[in-house]
């Protein structure tokens, strides 16, 4: 458990980032002349020969607010690189909401062997440990990811893909508890803050149940590396009981944002970055704090479906090479603010922004990261019989 002294330490680390008045098109304004060049220098000399991509176009789907994007253009300032630099005309596709969701919608096609619209997918880690477990991904040629020895020693082995030859990180996901600050004064550092009298009816909490429970878990005491079905169950007992007495008004995915900015939501269980991109873009409104009891963490990774072409996997390997250079990964860091799974990016943060390079947000040390928790790994059975008491009690 952490102490109120940590906890303010991570909420002036938040505000400080925001008081930069640096906005995120200020960021990429700054840069953009000298960092596009930087960015097409950065990686590596193989890159010249995307023309001999059969012209194929490569296709990305991806979660929102998870790419770097310029509000004037309408386009996204690292991945226009990569496509002038290689030649690979690339489609970037914000179709994730929901872990479950997004892999109900391509699940009937991945069993019959078809296109299923993507040649790179962004699943979060246990749901890239379903897609491996199924068959339904590629293993990468690990001679055109040479930057992927890049990856963060504490990323490098999961249990789920020990070699990294079918997963890399995009981003990681710190899950602690969001607040409009206005409604909020105080801030949220517990369970019980989240449910205070001004938020009754206007709390959202996300869909992703190790997140959500995860949280609620950790608030009762409970390690969620060791968590046991009757724990599980108390937990998601409780929540339900919160849904019935009108506390929460939603179990969502990434649209629980849109309730926070139209008002409709004043507390979530939600995700760090979301929360540092809604305070950037709304005035230092919403706010973000691992909870005392600790929060969860994860990562989204990308991943080639096995129904992708030899020629649109090659072109994806080339993609994930490029984001796996530091410089790059250092711009799409000072965007999106989610944890950077990418050695070197820090020190390339440096010359972008020293205030966000010394974000516990996106470089966590030791110390914030003993305050994260990873949601131990389910088995086939427990995935079903939890998944289903989860969805239950949120009304699914």
């Amino acid at each position: 458990m952490t102490t109120n002294n940590s906890h303010e330490e991570n909420q002036s680390t938040f505000k400080d980032i925001i008081s930069t008045k640096i906005s995120r098109r200020g960021v990429f304004a700054g840069i953009g002349g000298v960092g596009a060049a930087a960015l097409l220098a950065s990686c590596g000399s193989d890159g010249g020969s995307g023309s001999a991509a059969g012209g194929e176009a490569l296709r990305w789907g991806n979660w929102p607010l998870y790419l770097d994007f310029d509000e004037e253009t309408k386009k996204y300032p690292t991945l226009e690189a990569f496509i002038e630099q290689t030649g690979i005309e690339t489609k970037y596709f914000e179709d994730y909401n929901d872990n479950d969701e997004f892999f109900g919608k391509v699940q009937a096609q991945l069993k019959l062997k078809k296109d299923i619209g993507y040649d790179v997918v962004t699943p979060t880690d246990w749901m890239a440990a379903r897609w491996i477990r199924l068959g339904y991904t590629q293993k990468f040629d690990g001679a055109n990811i040479p930057n992927a020895s890049n990856i963060l020693d504490t990323l490098a082995s999961p249990s789920f893909d020990p070699k990294r030859e079918q997963t890399l990180p995009w981003q990681g996901i710190m899950a602690g508890f969001g607040w409009n600050v206005e409604k909020n004064p105080k801030g949220i550092r517990t369970l019980d803050e989240l449910f205070a009298p001004q938020n009754k009816g206007k709390i959202v909490v996300l869909s992703e149940l190790r997140d959500t429970i995860g949280v609620i878990l950790l608030a009762q005491g409970v390690d969620v590396t060791k968590v046991t079905e009757d724990q599980y169950m108390n937990a998601v007992d409780f929540m339900e009981g919160k849904i019935s007495d009108g506390w929460i008004r939603g179990v969502k995915g990434n649209e629980y944002a849109e309730d926070l900015t139209s008002g409709d939501a004043t507390a979530v269980i939600g995700w760090s970055g979301d929360m540092f991109i809604l305070a950037s873009e709304n005035e230092g409104k919403f706010d973000f704090a691992i909870p005392e009891s600790g929060g969860t963490i994860s990562s989204d990774n990308f991943v080639i479906p096995y129904t992708a072409t030899a020629g649109a996997k090659a072109n994806a390997e080339k993609m994930i090479n490029y984001y796996y250079d530091p410089a790059v990964a250092a711009e799409v860091a000072a965007y999106v603010n989610y944890v950077c799974p990418v050695k070197g990016a820090q020190a390339e943060m440096e010359k972008i922004d020293p205030d966000l390079a010394a974000s516990e947000y996106i470089f966590p040390t030791e110390k914030t990261m003993a305050k994260l928790n990873v949601f131990r790994a389910l088995t086939t059975d427990e995935e079903t019989t939890w998944t289903e008491a989860f969805q239950k009690a949120a009304g699914n």
